[in-house]
């Protein structure tokens, strides 16, 4: 029979009252919480965590929904964000949605019954009506490597802009003209094509709709798009890929059609994971700071969760271009086409 407050009590010659107030870390005498503490420890009794949670109290639980745990990038952020709520005592429950909004909507449903204290929800969270019901709720949450301009609600983010920008602008400065991107259907991937687009343009070169094309998450699906841009009428000599999975199986597909890294193709990713330093070559990618981004999310999250901050924050870290052996200069007979 699994021990309850009542037991507790009731040995400890205490009202059900006190015993509550010692597991809540609330004002009481000395040596009465001592004496409470001494007999849950004989007894092994754990309050809990829901219980405490429908009398309004906290759980000390955030909620991380994520989109695909298996995604070197989302592993290393829940690594990031578990470390930093555990600083602050808090423990995280990580949900893997799978891009799915009815999972999403599942998984907020289930842990709003747990009565967690916030919720972080990573990169490409797509059910905005869930966000906008947690929002009219008063629900502490923050959007990590996310970003709904319309929404009043703390989001920690990278310049995906900027990074799209750079890596097309480091192509362009090797000779590149005819420079594809392989991408995901989500927000980042989205700024990092406009990033793409507006250093084409600033460079009075097109923008073709041909050579920008839409995978899923997987390398082979990439590959499969690599290879199918290579055999085109007029093949890129660049690809920007927007994450390292891709560009992964954009390496794949170039290597299946013996075609030379950097020699005739060039190749980037974006994120810095350790595919892009173990990947043959190396791949040229873009950094994103990802420790930092997720100990801010837990920050704002906490506060909010404690309210000590009423304001709402948009926060964009700058990422960085790292050159490795990926890229290079682009054949001659492609210079001018």
């Amino acid at each position: 029979m699994k021990l309850t407050i009542y037991d507790v009590a009731e040995k400890a010659g205490v009202s059900i009252s006190t015993v509550s107030k010692v597991m809540n870390n609330q004002p009481i005498g000395k040596k009465t919480k001592q004496k409470v503490l001494k007999v849950a420890k004989e007894l092994n009794y754990k309050p809990s965590v829901l219980a405490s949670a429908l009398t309004g109290k906290r759980t000390s639980t955030i909620g991380f929904l994520l989109p695909d745990i298996s995604n070197s990038v989302i592993a290393e952020m829940a690594r990031a964000v578990e470390d930093r709520a555990v600083e602050y005592g808090f423990n995280l429950v990580i949900c893997s949605t799978d891009f799915k909004s009815e999972k999403e909507e599942r998984y907020v449903s289930l842990l709003r019954q747990k009565r967690v204290d916030g919720f972080i929800l990573a990169a490409g969270f797509r059910n905005k009506e869930v966000v906008s019901e947690l929002l009219k709720e008063s629900v502490p949450v923050v959007l990590l490597s996310e970003y709904h301009p319309h929404l009043s609600i703390n989001t920690v983010t990278v310049d995906n802009f900027m990074g799209g920008y750079e890596l097309a602008v480091h192509l362009i400065s090797l000779g590149h003209r005819r420079i594809a991107v392989i991408a995901e259907d989500n927000s980042s991937s989205q700024e990092r094509i406009r990033g793409y687009r507006n250093a084409l343009q600033d460079h009075n070169l097109e923008a073709h709709e041909d050579l920008i094309v839409i995978s899923d998450s997987s390398v082979e699906h990439a590959q499969r798009l690599a290879g199918d841009l290579l055999d085109s009428l007029h093949p890129p000599t660049a690809i920007i890929a927007c994450n390292d999975i891709l560009a992964v199986g954009a390496l794949l597909g170039a290597r299946e059609k013996n075609i030379k890294i950097p020699e005739e193709l060039s190749i980037t990713g974006f994120d810095n994971t350790l595919l892009s330093k173990s990947s043959d070559p190396p791949l040229t990618t873009v950094e994103i700071p990802i420790r930092s981004m997720c100990s801010l999310a837990v920050d704002l999250l906490v506060e909010e969760i404690e309210k000590r901050n009423e304001r709402k924050q948009a926060v964009l870290m700058l990422p960085k271009l790292i050159r490795r052996e990926s890229t290079g200069i682009c054949p001659m007979k492609d210079r001018n086409e």
